[in-house]
C-alpha cells in the first residue's frame, strides 16, 4: 500500500514527483497483489475528498482514494476555477447561497490561508463570486483536510481506472493502469465513481446518460424534441481557464500556431479592464470586463505587494464546445480510432480525451494571445493590460496551464431517482422553492441552468476556419432554477450494487446538470456519498437498501444535518444556530412549513396560533401513534377561522385530540403564543412538556420560529417518527408521499 498522502508530497518539480511517487508506491504494489479496501473512492476531486473524509469521519476504516493526477481538489485547484462562482438571487439581488458542511470547512481554510498571506480573507473582489484560492494552496488545503485520517485513508495517486470488477450485479473492486507499469487492483465492499468523466460506472456496465435527454424521456420543457447530426456529442462545453499573473513588463506568450483574431469577434466590445473594487457586491454591472470576472488577487484595491496581481480566465469566448468538432480535431480522432470523432467525449478513451484536451488548451492559450495583442492595441496601453501578465507557473506543467479543464457536465448515472427540469422550477421567474422538493433530500441548492456555448460556428461553414462558440436551441444561461434538494435515490444506480455516484456522476437530466455542479454542491454530493457508504458498511447494507427505506433515509439526514450540511435550503440557517437541526429536519419532515412567498426561515420571528397548531398537528400524525383524523361538521367552529380557511382543518383537529376545556367563539389565529402557550398546548395534547417553558422568567416570552421548532424537535425525538421500513420506488416520481406535490406528505394533512 502507499505511504499516507503527508508522505507524497506535492512541493517537488513534476518530473522529480512522478519518480519520488513509483519508487515508493510501486514497490509496495508488486508486494501486495490485491489491496482490500472497505470504501473504494475513485477520483480525487472536490467530491472524492469530501466522501472520503465524512467516511472517514463516521468510522469507515479502510478507504482508499485512487487520483490519475498528483493534485486533490477537483474545480479549486487542478481544473483551476479558484474564484467560486455560487450565486443566488433573493430579494432581487445576486446574493452567495449559504455555505455549510464540507464546503465552509474548506472556505474557512481558504480564508486562513489568505489572510496569513495577503491579511484579507477575500482578496480577490472577483466579478462573479467573493472567495477565492489560487491553485498550489488549494491543493495544500486538502491534502491538509484529508492528511488527519491518514490512518483511515490511503491515497494513491498516478492511476487510472481500466477494469471493474463485477461479480453477480455487484461492484467489488477495480483495477487501475499507471504508464509502463503493473497494473493495481483495489478490492472494495463499496465503490464511489467520482471520476471526471464518470469511468467506472461505463466501465461496470452500469446504466448511465450523456448528452442531451430527448423530450419523450422526461418530458422536460426544454428538452429537444429530436437529435441533429452530432447532437450525441452536445455537452455544457470544457473549459481551459489559465492563470495570469502581473510582471510590470511585456510578456506576451508566444502566438499560438492556429491563432486568428476572428476566432474573438464577438467579444470586440467587451471591456478588458474597469477600474472596480469590488463594491455593490457580486455581479454589480459597473465591474463587468474580461478582468475582474475571475480576478484571483487584487492587489491594488488592498494595497498589496507589486507582483501578487493574478486573474483566471473563464469566458465564454475561449469555452470549448464538444460537439462540431474542428476538422484537424476529427483527423486526429479517426487516426486513432475510426469513428471515434462521433463518439460523446464521456465514451471516449483517455488517448482520445487528450486530443481534445490538446486543442482546448490551444484555445484557451489563443484568447490570452488575443488580449495580450490585439485588445491591447485596440484600447490602448491601460493599468492592468494583459500584457502586462504572464502565465503563472503555479501548477507546475510544462505549459503552466492546469492539469485539467473545467469541465461542466459530464456522464450521468441512470439512478433511481432522475432529478429533471420540471422537479426544479416553477413556471414564476423569482428562484423560491421549486415543485419538487424530495423527501430524500440529502442537501440543499439552487443555481440557474447554465449552459456555455454548446456548438461552433465555423468562417464560411467550413471546418477547417477559424470558429467561435454559439448558443444551442434552449441551452444558454438564461433558464432560471429553484431552491430545491438533491434526492438521496440520485446517488443510487438503478440496477447495480456495490456502486455510488459522486461528483458530476450522479442521476440528473442534462438540463438540471447545468444548474448543480458548483464548488459547495459537488463538496455537498460526496459528503452524501460518505454518509452513505458508512452507514450501508457500519450493518452489512447496499447503497438501495438506504434508498428504499424512509428509516434510513433519515438516519443519513440526521447524520448530515449533525455534521452541519444544510439540507433544506433555507437562506437564513446556519450550522451553528441552535434550531439548524430542528429547522432542517421538521421541514423536511413536512412537520414545519417553510412560507411559500420566502426562502427565509425568519428565527426571530413571533409564532402565531394557527402555525403552532399546524405544526402541532402534523408533529402527532408524524409520529408512529399517530391519531386518525376527525370528522369536522360543516359548520366551522370559531368565526374567525371559516370553514373555507387551510388552516380550518388542523386548528379544529388541535381541539378535538386535546383536553382543552371550553372554547370561546373566536381562535384569535393570527396572535403570536407564549413559551407557556406552548406548554400548555404540548399538555392538553398528552404530549412531552418541559419545565424550562413554564419558568417565570420566560413563560410571557413571544416564540419565536427557532424556539419553537427546536421544542417541537425535541418531542419528536421523544416520541419518535412513524416511517414505513421500505418502499417501492417510482423512478418517475420526485415525492411518492406527497401525491398533490405541495411539499407536505399525504400523511400529514386531513382528509379532502
Amino acid at each position: 500500500m502507499s505511504p499516507p498522502a503527508s508522505a507524497c508530497s506535492n512541493w517537488f518539480p513534476p518530473d522529480m514527483r512522478a519518480i519520488f511517487l513509483s519508487l515508493i508506491i510501486l514497490p509496495c504494489l508488486l508486494c501486495a497483489e490485491v489491496i482490500e479496501a472497505d470504501l473504494l473512492i475513485v477520483g480525487g476531486d472536490e467530491s472524492g475528498c469530501a466522501a472520503a473524509v465524512q467516511a472517514a469521519r463516521l468510522g469507515v476504516k479502510r478507504i482508499v482514494l485512487v487520483n490519475d493526477i498528483d493534485w486533490l481538489g477537483g474545480q479549486f485547484c487542478t481544473q483551476g476555477i479558484g474564484p467560486m462562482d455560487e450565486w443566488t438571487l433573493v430579494n432581487g439581488k445576486r446574493v452567495e447561497f449559504p455555505a455549510t458542511g464540507a464546503f465552509a470547512e474548506i472556505l474557512e481554510r481558504i480564508h486562513t490561508h489568505n489572510r496569513q498571506t495577503y491579511g484579507i480573507a477575500k482578496p480577490g473582489n472577483s466579478w462573479c463570486g467573493s472567495n477565492t484560492i489560487e491553485p498550489k494552496p488549494a491543493a495544500r488545503i486538502f491534502e491538509e483536510w484529508l492528511a488527519p485520517y491518514a490512518a483511515q485513508i490511503t491515497i494513491l495517486k498516478g492511476w487510472e481506472p481500466v477494469k471493474v470488477l463485477v461479480e453477480n450485479g455487484r461492484v467489488v473492486g477495480a483495477e487501475f493502469g499507471q504508464t509502463g507499469q503493473t497494473r493495481l487492483t483495489v478490492k472494495a465492499a463499496l465503490t464511489a465513481d467520482s471520476t471526471d468523466w464518470g469511468d467506472v460506472i461505463r466501465l461496470s456496465g452500469a446504466a448511465y446518460m450523456a448528452g442531451p435527454d430527448l423530450k419523450s424521456r422526461f418530458d422536460e420543457p426544454s428538452a429537444p424534441e429530436s437529435l441533429d447530426p452530432g447532437g450525441e456529442q452536445e455537452m455544457n462545453p470544457i473549459s481551459w481557464c489559465p492563470l495570469l499573473r502581473e510582471t510590470g513588463k511585456d510578456s506576451t506568450i508566444p502566438k499560438p500556431a492556429r491563432y486568428d483574431a476572428h476566432s474573438f469577434a464577438d467579444w470586440q466590445k467587451a471591456p478588458p479592464w474597469v477600474d472596480w473594487d469590488g463594491s455593490g457586491g457580486i455581479y454589480n454591472m459597473a465591474g463587468w470586463c474580461f478582468y475582474t470576472h475571475r480576478r484571483m488577487i487584487d492587489r491594488h484595491h488592498n494595497n498589496l505587494a507589486p507582483g501578487t496581481e493574478a486573474v483566471i480566465l473563464n469566458w465564454p469566448a475561449h469555452d470549448y464546445p464538444l460537439g462540431t468538432l474542428p476538422l484537424h480535431v476529427v483527423e486526429a480522432l479517426e487516426k486513432n480510432e475510426a469513428g471515434s470523432s462521433k463518439k460523446n467525449i464521456v465514451d471516449m478513451t483517455p488517448a482520445q480525451r487528450r486530443i481534445i484536451f490538446a486543442d482546448a488548451k490551444q484555445r484557451a492559450l489563443e484568447f490570452v494571445y488575443w488580449l495580450q495583442t490585439a485588445v491591447h492595441d485596440r484600447v490602448g496601453d491601460y493599468p492592468q493590460s494583459f500584457r502586462h501578465m504572464k502565465l503563472a507557473d503555479d501548477y507546475g506543467t510544462a505549459d503552466h496551464l492546469p492539469p485539467k479543464p473545467y469541465i461542466r457536465e459530464g456522464l450521468r448515472l441512470d439512478a433511481l431517482y432522475i432529478l429533471r427540469e420540471q422537479d426544479v422550477r416553477t413556471e414564476v421567474e423569482k428562484p423560491l422553492w421549486a415543485r419538487s422538493m424530495p423527501f430524500d433530500g440529502v442537501f440543499g441548492y439552487q443555481f440557474n441552468m447554465d449552459f456555455h456555448p454548446t456548438r461552433r460556428k465555423f468562417r464560411d461553414n467550413d471546418a477547417a476556419q477559424p470558429w467561435q462558440p454559439k448558443f444551442f436551441g434552449t441551452r444558454n444561461w438564461n433558464a432560471h432554477s429553484d431552491r430545491t434538494m438533491f434526492p438521496l435515490r440520485g446517488l443510487v444506480p438503478v440496477k447495480m450494487d456495490g456502486l455510488l455516484g459522486c461528483s458530476k456522476n450522479t442521476g440528473v437530466t442534462s438540463m438540471v446538470q447545468s444548474s448543480l455542479r458548483l464548488h459547495g454542491q459537488m463538496m455537498h454530493v460526496g459528503t452524501a456519498v460518505g454518509t452513505v457508504a458508512a452507514l450501508a458498511l457500519k450493518d452489512g447494507l447496499q447503497p438501495r437498501d438506504i434508498a428504499t427505506s424512509p428509516k434510513r433515509v433519515r438516519e443519513v439526514q440526521r447524520t448530515l444535518v449533525r455534521h452541519g450540511t444544510l439540507i433544506w435550503p433555507w437562506h437564513d440557517v446556519k450550522p451553528d444556530d441552535a434550531h439548524f437541526e430542528a429547522a432542517n429536519l421538521l421541514t423536511i419532515a413536512g412537520i414545519w412549513r417553510a412560507d411559500p412567498d420566502s426562502v427565509f426561515f425568519k428565527p426571530d420571528q413571533a409564532v402565531t396560533r394557527r402555525e403552532l397548531a399546524g405544526a402541532l398537528v402534523r408533529l402527532i400524525r408524524s409520529t408512529p401513534e399517530a391519531k386518525e383524523w376527525p370528522e369536522l361538521p360543516e359548520q366551522a367552529r370559531f368565526t374567525d377561522v371559516p370553514a373555507d380557511s387551510a388552516d380550518r382543518a388542523f386548528i379544529e383537529t388541535m381541539i378535538a385530540w386535546g383536553s382543552f376545556g371550553s372554547q370561546e367563539t373566536t381562535f384569535h389565529p393570527y396572535q403570536p403564543v407564549t413559551w407557556a402557550t406552548l406548554n400548555r398546548w404540548l399538555a392538553a395534547l398528552k404530549l412531552p412538556t418541559f419545565k424550562t417553558l413554564v419558568h417565570a422568567k420566560v413563560a410571557s416570552y413571544p416564540l419565536t420560529r427557532g424556539e419553537c421548532t427546536d421544542y417541537l424537535h425535541r418531542v419528536l425525538q421523544q416520541l419518535g417518527e412513524g416511517l414505513p421500513d421500505r418502499y417501492d420506488i417510482d423512478q418517475d416520481d420526485a415525492m411518492p408521499f406527497d401525491e398533490d406535490n405541495n411539499k407536505v406528505p399525504d400523511r400529514l394533512e386531513p382528509e379532502r
